[in-house]
């Protein structure tokens, strides 16, 4: 299931339901600690970053038991999330017909980021992750090009962190093959969360904000454009 971006007001009435009839909540430490105020009795089993496999088969363990389980991620379980390593590992395990699975969606970053800027995403886009962790950097470049030559609203997730920080700036120079340097970039971080920040820029100076695994960055189209401190995206409605 996915609790959004961190805020209880973003959490669905679906999502607040199951965590209320959990037995169990599987999570990242993080995004546990970001629910804590809705968590009763249930038990809590939590783990660091990159133990995902390590969470979701203890997931599987519990649910094999008897027990109701919520596996918890930030945003939307099936946008970067846990949704895919649970059905993956339930049909390894060949118990993919044998347990209930409900996938409950949440907010994730990039809508979440949009509504923060204003409507950058009001036409077609891309979402590219740039850890390449589990995907060749290979592979995200093609995408990047891709996606900038189509003149794609692109929102980068995972744009950069302390040991890995060259990505953003070859993303950049990727976009300025393609997009203008005045093109308007949206920066959002911690988004809904206490500490939130919201910069508006362009692609010329994007890379002087504080950008960080914690931040959702979204660059525009050709039609992009920065008015009364929001981003608009035209859809082509004539006005």
């Amino acid at each position: 299931m996915g609790t959004g971006p961190g805020a209880i007001e973003d959490l669905s009435s679906r999502a607040l339901t199951a965590l209320k009839n959990a037995e169990v909540i599987v999570g990242y430490k993080t995004y546990v600690a970001l629910i804590k105020s809705i968590i009763v009795n249930q038990e809590i089993i939590s783990t660091g970053m990159t133990r995902e496999i390590e969470r979701c088969a203890a997931a599987i363990e519990q649910a094999l038991s008897g027990r109701r389980v919520a596996v918890i991620s930030s945003g939307d379980p099936g946008v970067y999330g846990m949704a895919g390593l649970v059905l993956e590992l339930l049909e390894k395990e060949g118990e993919l017909n044998n347990i209930p699975v409900e996938i409950i969606p949440g907010i994730t970053s990039a809508t979440s980021a949009a509504a923060r800027l204003g409507a950058p995403l009001m036409h077609d886009f891309a979402v590219i992750s740039l850890s390449d962790l589990l995907t060749p950097w290979e592979i995200i470049e093609k995408r990047l090009e891709a996606a900038a030559y189509a003149d794609f609203v692109i929102v980068l997730y995972n744009p950069a962190s302390n040991k890995r920080n060259w990505q953003l700036k070859s993303a950049r120079d990727i976009m300025l093959k393609y997009k203008a340097p005045t093109t308007p970039v949206g920066i959002v971080k911690n988004a809904a969360r206490q500490q939130e920040e919201v910069y508006i820029t362009d692609i010329e100076n994007m890379l002087i904000y504080p950008i960080d695994m914690l931040a959702t960055v979204i660059i525009g189209n050709k039609s992009t454009r920065e008015a009364g401190g929001f981003i608009i995206t035209p859809r082509g409605y004539t006005i």
